[in-house]
């Protein structure tokens, strides 16, 4: 057994290990990155990557498919399932392989191979061979798919969205069982690239969506295109010789019987923090084994270790995750100096069409406080008619004493366009009214986010003369 004395140890080399890595370098050169699986980011390997090059293929065949409504005749779209796969596969291993180098450029010495639990707060065990004693440490570990356990007696007929990218052709029916981000982006753009899909959900929720106006224009929008359930009753889901049979309550009260070829499960994500043994650490955890965490710090507890990305089960996203790994990082290299990091204002995309958005607070969180809400539908906004994209809705949130632009939901074309917008606003604490008084061009869909703007801001003056 070998055994390293370090003051940093990074535990994960996903975008907030190595986000954290690099920012412990900063003030220290013994850091020591430990990695158990292949390198590469779970974005750049099976997630934000790969799923956008599936989702360019059926944006291309989803307007070939549409060019007859603007009087230009075409053909309709054959679709080459191999030559879709063969592209993904190819754009998805070149961008891993950038991560990868980028990984094995940091010196050997700061590099070791395998998993790493915990013997105690300060010792580390990587595999069967080397002990690591740190002084401080960092936690990114990630997430794992999950799905009730007994689905996996469908056997190979059980995908998760890690195995979809390395699909040789694209297959005839699939079930996708989760309509979260991950559900309704590969559900919708499989659809487009001729897939027959059926995409269930439990409890009505829809993408990350809380505002319950901006889920209903959403459902309706995408369940006119393929078939969704995000509140259906399965009866049976059981593999047959030829693939998985499924018995649903359909939308229209009857019972249905399909086969479909797999069943794809887009239910969530787990923190990985199973094999960390940390029940061998004094760190607080929670019910789900997550450790206790400040996320303006990333400080576990008041210990000495810190936790970021995925593993955290906060904000799953690639830029949060950098942000995290950076903040931590940061406080594991100066330690016992603790400070507190920047924590850009939410923000996340649902790459879906129409997209979705969602910034600052959530109509949820503020669902019980004093606000206002201005909307715009842009089924008559004028950029969206002329591009017959004119689906969908958004909602902005308004603090009333304020003024203040607190967060928003949409659903609506180009809404990542949006979206950054507001999250520039929010992050800048900017009014309604001051909002207002920023340029918006014509005829562009932002025009849309104005006559929003404009609805919310009458709204808080007529409270204002009700009040005088």
């Amino acid at each position: 057994m070998q055994h390293r004395n370090v003051d940093v140890a990074v535990i994960g080399a996903g975008s907030a290990g190595l986000s954290a890595f690099r920012s412990a370098k900063a003030w220290t050169d013994s850091v020591v990155l430990i990695e158990g699986g292949p390198y590469g980011t779970t974005c750049a390997r099976v997630g934000c990557m790969p799923s956008k090059l599936l989702i360019a293929a059926a944006e291309a065949a989803h307007s070939v498919k549409e060019a007859p409504r603007f009087g230009v005749r075409a053909s309709a779209p054959e679709i080459d399932g191999a030559a879709v796969m063969n592209r993904v596969r190819n754009e998805r291993d070149r961008f891993v392989g950038f991560v990868v180098e980028g990984t094995e450029s940091i010196p050997a010495e700061q590099r070791i191979r395998g998993y790493a639990r915990f013997l105690d707060d300060h010792r580390l065990q990587v595999d069967e061979h080397t002990i690591v004693t740190a002084r401080r440490i960092v936690i990114a570990t990630g997430s794992s798919a999950s799905y009730p356990q007994p689905w996996n007696e469908l056997g190979d007929r059980l995908l998760i969205n890690d195995d979809i990218f390395d699909w040789r052709d694209l297959p005839g029916s699939v079930a996708v069982f989760g309509p979260g981000v991950i559900g309704l982006e590969l559900g919708q753009a499989l659809s487009r690239l001729g897939v027959d899909v059926r995409l269930f959900g439990l409890g009505g929720q829809l993408g990350p969506l809380t505002d319950p106006n901006v889920m209903a224009s959403a459902r309706e929008a995408l369940s006119a295109e393929f078939y969704v359930d995000d509140d259906a009753e399965v009866k049976r889901l059981e593999r047959v010789d030829d693939g998985v049979a499924v018995d649903f309550v359909h939308r229209d009260g009857t019972v249905h019987s399909i086969v479909v070829d797999y069943v794809v499960a887009a239910t969530g994500r787990t923190p990985n923090v199973s094999g960390l043994a940390l029940g061998n650490t004094s760190l607080p955890l929670d019910e789900r084994g997550v450790p206790v965490f400040d996320p303006a710090t990333m400080q576990i507890g008041d210990s000495h270790v810190f936790i970021a990305g995925d593993v955290d089960n906060d904000r799953p996203l690639l830029h949060e995750a950098a942000d995290e790994g950076r903040i931590a990082g940061n406080n594991a290299g100066r330690y016992p100096t603790v400070e507190r990091g920047l924590r850009r204002s939410a923000l996340a995309v649902v790459f879906s069409d129409p997209q979705i958005g969602m910034v600052g607070e959530t109509f949820a969180s503020l669902e019980h406080r004093n606000i206002e809400i201005g909307e715009v539908s842009f089924e008559d906004q004028g950029r969206s008619r002329v591009m017959l994209k004119n689906q969908g809705l958004l909602r902005v949130y308004a603090d009333t004493m304020s003024g203040r632009f607190l967060g928003a939901e949409m659903v609506g074309p180009r809404a990542e366009h949006i979206a950054h917008l507001l999250a520039w606003a929010h992050q800048s604490g900017l009014t309604i009214a001051e909002m207002l008084d920023m340029p918006f061009y014509h005829p562009v869909i932002e025009e849309g986010l104005r006559t929003a703007l404009r609805d919310v801001n009458a709204r808080l003056e007529a409270r204002l003369n009700r009040a005088a």
